[in-house]
């Protein structure tokens, strides 16, 4: 027993040496980063060394490292608090929703036709007034009798005929997702809306398309839901810049009679091998059309990454879905007449200004022979 209490007591001894032997080194680091000497003999060791943020790190002491980490710890916290914050913008969103809504609704009603400004509604002095009457003046002088004898209704059409689908064909980005079979469809679009989602629910916005009545579906309103998040990643903190889509649904489209878009009949002759006789089949396939945007791709809930193909389509939806809420909705007169264009335009320029164009085309996938042959054997009907 009395062996056992000394082997006890030395290791106590042992432990509290070690203990007493690493403070006393980090007071003497401590000391020695206050000495003058010492940190601009630091200092010129780190100008003949590589100047990467992680190389400079490393020859920090140890000391010095502890402090940072703790830095970091306070940067976590700064960022749930900035998490917090945008989720009271979003509250805040939605509050200030409800007083643009009526002025909203007034446009719609403009554009439609369905209640016409009054003179105090429709004045607007423009900047380059006096030019604009210089050249109105001009062009009254060299009208034709014949516009004058036109009838009201030609020279005076119902609200702003083809005000969205208009917009659709200024904004490249949505332009390229308009093929010539949806022009006609988009020709009925009357109003776009966006819907925040209700307090205590999760963060997210709707899109509200709504549609007269038309011969191609005979719903009034299509709408695409985003799903967002505002909160730092576990894994990434540092990464958190503010709320981010996650996720978005679609809706079903109700689509009459030979009139989907979004897909197409192709037909295929096929040799039975048998008995070599030959017979022609038919099958519906994806077709490219802005109406795809409603059923747009779903994130995998079961943790399972998409292909780069996939990610690169949801990524574009969902930079669509915030373009569509945060400048199409808000300024659609200015997008309709190309003002907010040359405005994106200006400052996207600003932002590529010095920098290097790199060249996005992409590379044709590669194809197998069957599947090259299989697409040479079908014709679109």
């Amino acid at each position: 027993m009395a062996d056992n209490s000394k082997t006890e007591d030395a290791a106590s001894d042992s432990v509290e040496a070690a203990k007493n032997t690493s403070d006393k080194k980090e007071k003497l680091a401590d000391q020695v980063m206050q000495n003058p000497q010492v940190l601009a003999a630091l200092q010129e060791r780190l100008d003949n060394t590589s100047h990467t943020p992680s190389s400079y790190i490393e020859t920090l002491p140890k000391a010095v490292k502890r402090r940072i980490d703790a830095l970091k710890q306070l940067q976590v916290q700064c960022a749930h608090i900035e998490a917090k914050f945008y989720e009271e913008v979003h509250d805040l969103e939605r509050k200030y929703a409800a007083l643009y809504e009526p002025l909203f609704d007034k446009r719609r009603e403009f554009i439609t036709g369905e209640a016409e400004p009054t003179d105090a509604e429709s004045e607007w002095h423009s900047e380059n007034e006096e030019e604009e009457k210089l050249a109105g003046d001009l062009k009254n002088k060299v009208v034709i009798e014949e516009k004058a004898a036109a009838t009201t209704e030609e020279a005076n059409p119902k609200g702003i005929p083809d005000f969205w689908y208009t917009i659709f064909r200024n904004v490249d980005m949505l332009s390229e997702l308009v093929q010539e079979y949806d022009e006609p469809i988009l020709k009925h679009l009357q109003d776009i809306k966006v819907k925040f989602s209700e307090p205590g629910q999760p963060m997210s916005f709707s899109l509200e398309f709504h549609f007269g009545p038309n011969d191609y579906f005979t719903n009034s309103v299509l709408t695409k839901t985003y799903k967002m998040k505002s909160e730092p990643d576990k894994t990434d903190p540092f990464s958190f810049e503010g709320p981010e889509i996650v996720d978005c649904e679609g809706c079903s489209i109700d689509w009459k009679k030979g009139k989907n878009v979004t897909v197409k009949t192709i037909k295929k002759k096929q040799k039975h091998k048998g008995r070599g006789t030959v017979r022609t089949i038919t099958k519906q396939v994806p077709n490219d059309s802005f109406f795809n945007f409603f059923s747009p791709i779903k994130v995998s809930g079961d943790g399972e990454s998409l292909d780069e193909d996939s990610e690169f389509t949801l990524a574009t939806d969902f930079e669509i879905g915030h373009f569509f809420r945060e400048r199409i909705v808000p300024r659609a007169v200015l997008y309709f007449t190309g003002e907010a264009i040359e405005d994106d335009d200006n400052e996207l320029e600003g932002e590529e200004e010095g920098e290097e164009e790199e060249d996005t085309e992409s590379e044709p996938k590669n194809l197998s022979l069957d599947q090259k042959q299989d697409q040479a054997s079908w014709t679109e009907v």
